[in-house]
């Protein structure tokens, strides 16, 4: 389904004019400071009905002919393979640091390609999409009827302009008794913290699929010699040195992060699926709850506003489609018979976290049985999921650290509130659930702690000698931190305090996932620094867990 073809609903149809002229007036910056104080929950609903279809589908059709500059400063990029399928994605912005891209608010037809070569010689699909004003000329094709388990090539053309060409890859059938697969993980990239060479490091990497674990982009300001970067080529426009509220805000931050080279340059090479973290929209925020006291309808009206831009600028389909402030992110992959992937959202049905958050001693409130990390539907579709699996890896791609981990070796001891940690009877029952669905190599997929780790995911994680039911990962970042260290200054209490957590680096990069029949392999790929570009990847660790055997061991 392309935007062209998403309709309203009669209810949405039935909103006032002034609804959708308010919605215009968030999306291009005018009165934000009325906007954002009249009516806040009604006004949210206005991102529903500024849609092609609702009274802005008649904008005037723009002759790609008379597109003067490169429209594809941003790449392209594929996502959410299937067997028969895979998403393509672009976004036309000849001046990707404008709020308009560098484009009027008019139409454009794309035309767009796949083939079985890299030179387009075999030819298996092609078609028209519309890059519509209202989505920040986003386009988002869903490219079906193709064969399972194959790699395709893919590009776009607007007038005399063609995209870099990307490369994808289809799911094997649902059927297909496969017998490998490799994923890259990564997350946190924070522009301002340095140089994206892990993703240049990753494009050449031999992968199907690459997991995006959140903190895409961060609402930070970045100065003008963009942080640590220390440009001395170019100076960055002003409105990026202050914190992202608005869609305007939003789609340009996607602009400057994306017209990163080394990032376009992985998003060509391998399809990607993503989930957020928190800084897609506000640090550490949970649930409806800001991070700062600000009025809940605020926030709301910026959860709708980050959620928009978020869809607009990744390889989504349109059942992601936000309707105002809410997005149905979760939603599961199936590789074969080899693996299952649950993708979670741990940050929009959350309960608030305990104790003002930040580290804590657990207690009462922390271990309160009603406090959600997924959300009640959520929760029940993963477990319902798994009982329904007949994968032989069962793999939960989420954002914030799943297993155990406390500060210090002694009892005293503090855990992080906005981890599972301080959830952890949302824990208990997301374990429950595994062991009564049979789930026998069950593997947690983690980012947002810009570290890489690997846990044992015990049944009790205060005995040591309790059954292992399965495995952690956890990404490092590529950016955010700065360049790190082999051992950050926790290392020595965080490994004696934490006997299951078999591997603890602090440098940046992403981790390679290798799942077969017999086992599975992590290899942790770091890089030595990103305030300066160019540095060379390594592999930190690598270590190894059987199928049916869980547990981690050094490789």
């Amino acid at each position: 389904m392309t935007p062209a073809q998403l309709s309203t609903t009669p209810g949405q149809q039935g909103h006032s004019a002034e609804l959708r002229r308010a919605a215009q007036r968030i999306g291009s910056g005018v009165d934000r400071r009325r906007f954002l104080t009249v009516t806040g929950a009604a006004a949210a609903l206005a991102f529903a009905v500024n849609l092609p279809g609702a009274g802005t589908a008649a904008a005037a059709e723009l002759d790609a002919r008379k597109i003067t500059e490169d429209p594809f400063t941003l790449g392209v990029a594929s996502g959410d393979p299937q067997p028969d399928s895979v998403l393509l994605w672009t976004r036309l912005a000849p001046r990707p640091y404008e709020a308009d891209g560098g484009l009027p608010a008019e139409r454009v037809e794309v035309r767009w390609e796949i083939a079985r070569d890299s030179r387009f010689r075999w030819i298996v699909r092609r078609g028209t999409s519309t890059a519509h004003p209202e989505f920040g000329h986003a386009v988002h094709v869903d490219a079906r009827g193709l064969d399972s388990d194959r790699t395709f090539y893919y590009r776009f053309r607007a007038g005399s302009w063609i995209s870099p060409t990307g490369r994808t890859r289809t799911a094997p059938s649902a059927w297909a008794r496969n017998s490998s697969l490799t994923l890259a993980a990564v997350s946190c990239q924070a522009y301002h913290d340095g140089y994206y060479t892990a993703y240049r490091h990753l494009a050449d990497e031999d992968v199907d699929v690459v997991f995006h674990l959140g903190d895409y982009l961060y609402e930070y300001a970045v100065t003008a010699v963009g942080g640590v970067r220390n440009y001395t080529d170019r100076v960055l426009p002003d409105h990026f040195n202050r914190e992202t509220l608005t869609l305007e805000d939003y789609r340009m931050r996607y602009g400057l992060y994306k017209s990163d080279p080394d990032l376009r340059a992985a998003h060509a090479a391998h399809p990607f699926v993503v989930t957020w973290d928190d800084h897609e929209t506000e640090n550490n925020y949970a649930g409806d709850t800001p991070e700062n006291s600000v009025p809940p309808e605020e926030f709301l009206l910026r959860r709708a506003a980050a959620y928009r831009a978020y869809w607009e600028n990744q390889p989504l389909r349109a059942p992601q489609l936000p309707t105002g402030p809410d997005m149905r992110l979760y939603r599961r992959l199936k590789f074969g018979r080899l693996a299952q992937f649950d993708i979670l959202d741990t940050r929009q049905y959350r309960s608030n976290q305990a104790y003002g958050d930040g580290w804590k001693v657990p207690g009462p409130e922390s271990e309160d049985p009603s406090r959600t990390m997924t959300g009640a539907a959520q929760e029940r579709w993963l477990i319902d999921g798994w009982k329904a699996s007949d994968a032989l890896w069962n793999v939960v791609p989420q954002q914030v650290t799943f297993s155990q981990r406390r500060d210090v070796p002694t009892d005293a001891y503090k855990l992080s509130m906005d981890s599972w940690d301080g959830y952890s009877a949302s824990r208990q029952r997301i374990m429950d659930g595994a062991e009564a669905a049979g789930v026998d190599n069950l593997m947690v997929l983690t980012g947002d702690v810009h570290v890489g780790y690997a846990f044992d995911i015990k049944k009790d994680f205060d005995d040591p000698a309790s059954r292992t039911l399965g495995t952690e990962i956890v990404a490092t970042s590529i950016t955010s931190g700065k360049d790190g260290a082999d051992k950050p200054a926790s290392w020595d209490n965080q490994t004696t305090a934490n006997p299951h957590m078999k591997f603890y680096n602090g440098r940046r990069g992403y981790v390679k996932v290798s799942l077969g029949r017999n086992e599975a392999r992590a290899d942790f790929r770091t890089v030595s620094a990103v305030t300066t570009p160019g540095a060379p990847v390594s592999t930190a660790g690598s270590f190894v867990t059987e199928a049916g055997n869980p547990g981690l061991n050094p490789a």
